[in-house]
């Protein structure tokens, strides 16, 4: 399960308070909503998303403020990140996370997420 301080990842919430307005952290809570039905589902089969070295969560990239954006290699300008409406979870070498999820694409829409290409996200679903 990722919880908040997991998609905040080093308290990106208390370094950066003027910034994560009301509609982000309404946007972070669906978001989580989603994504750890999701893995409930994944968990079922045997799947589970790596624990990412930097973080210790399965969270490889949360909540990004603009500095963290603008710092971040190949992020987008616009990055859902930047309003709580994107996670990259951590994927094992075997890519073991995205392989189930291209299987459950239908889960996925029926929960309301989308995946970028995972020829773009190597070690990590988007």
């Amino acid at each position: 399960m990722i919880i908040p301080a997991d998609y905040f990842m080093d308290k990106r919430d208390e370094r950066y308070p003027a910034e994560l307005t009301e509609k982000i952290h309404d946007n972070i809570a669906e978001l989580l909503g989603r994504v750890n039905l999701l893995m409930a589902w994944a968990y079922r089969d045997g799947v589970r998303p790596a624990l990412d070295a930097k973080t210790g969560t399965y969270v490889a990239s949360g909540w990004r403020p603009k500095a963290i954006n603008e710092a971040t290699s190949n992020a987008a300008a616009s990055s859902k990140h930047l309003t709580g409406e994107a996670i990259d979870l951590r994927d094992n070498g075997t890519r073991d996370l995205v392989r189930w999820a291209l299987k459950n694409i239908e889960a996925l829409e029926e929960i309301g997420l989308w995946m970028e290409d995972p020829q773009w996200t190597p070690s990590w679903l988007h």
